[in-house]
């Protein structure tokens, strides 16, 4: 099975190093031309992935019409960019196994909505969970899930993306799988807040507890299944993100409890911390399906600029209730 794969930062360009590691063909597709250039003739991705050094049957273009050749199709692009990405190209009925986490700004749409609506013959599958793109370009030992609502599809993707450092794990819940991926990056600044104002493990381990408890209502309000959101994609994710300065949205966070503003810091970045766009959205969905998210609004304030110090109170004289 051919892979393509849409979108070269960090992530995308680990997925491709991957899915090369047997020797076959992978074409990446990248909008910017020095990314293009340096993959093509260095074999290194020196905007995103600098440490990396690529395999030779990683092949950039920045041609989507490229990736025609390709048998199935890694999108790797930010959520708030998948539609308009696929939109714009002849994908048919191959599948398209979605990598991106989060929720769409307007619509309020999963990924995998997004796309059935711009490439409604295509087959859908998501793969997420906890991944760091230095590492899995790396060869370190990754697992993952990989939804898919079709078994034999599933289990073709599996096998093809399966390396002997990269395990996927099969799952039917793609909503699930796609729900921990975007609720995590929300409460991964959060915990970068807590480590930013030094505030001590203690608060982040409550922090990462009561965010699994915010994280599975919502997802079961979206029609996620709970074993899911307990598993790679959802709480695996979640320890992950919440704990390394490797992650963009912890970093974020870490900033904002150190006094810095988030708008500065976001404009700074050619990199992007999803779950600084992903809060907002998520916050406005579960006010209408009445799900109550206290850490969602916290993180939605502070990056409306709020004061820190106001925020930790409000959370910490939240009245007091039963473990749920």
């Amino acid at each position: 099975m051919r892979i393509g794969v849409i979108g070269a930062g960090a992530w995308g360009t680990a997925l491709a190093q991957a899915a090369a590691s047997g020797g076959e063909d992978v074409i990446l597709w990248a909008r910017e031309a020095d990314v293009v250039d340096s993959i093509n003739a260095d074999h290194v991705n020196a905007a995103f992935l600098p440490k990396a050094r690529l395999s030779t049957a990683v092949r950039a273009t920045a041609n989507l019409s490229d990736l025609e050749q390709a048998e199935a199709l890694l999108v790797v692009v930010p959520a708030q960019h998948v539609g308009a990405v696929l939109s714009g190209m002849a994908v048919g009925t191959r599948p398209l196994v979605l990598c991106a986490k989060g929720i769409e700004a307007g619509t309020r749409r999963l990924v995998s909505e997004i796309a059935a609506d711009a490439q409604p013959q295509a087959p859908l599958a998501v793969l997420s969970g906890p991944t760091f793109a230095h590492e899995v370009a790396a060869g370190l030992p990754t697992a993952v899930t990989l939804a898919c609502a079709d078994p034999a599809l599933r289990e073709a993707l599996s096998e093809r993306l399966a390396t002997p450092a990269l395990r996927p794990y099969a799952s039917d819940d793609v909503v699930g799988a796609e729900i921990g991926g975007a609720v995590k990056n929300v409460l991964a600044i959060a915990c970068g807040v807590v480590e930013g104002a030094g505030l001590g493990q203690n608060a982040r381990a409550a922090l990462i507890a009561r965010g699994f408890a915010e994280m599975t209502r919502y997802g079961v309000a979206r029609g996620a299944r709970p074993e899911t959101l307990a598993g790679l994609s959802g709480l695996g994710d979640l320890v992950l993100t919440c704990s390394s300065t490797s992650s963009r949205n912890f970093s974020l966070g870490v900033g904002i409890g150190q006094g810095r503003s988030a708008a500065a810091m976001m404009s700074d970045r050619r990199t992007v911390a999803e779950g600084a766009f992903t809060a907002p959205v998520l916050r406005e969905d579960a006010r209408i399906r009445e799900v109550d998210m206290p850490v969602t609004e916290a993180v939605c304030a502070l990056l409306e600029g709020a004061d820190v110090g106001a925020i930790i109170e409000r959370l910490l004289t939240r009245p007091l209730r039963a473990e749920s």
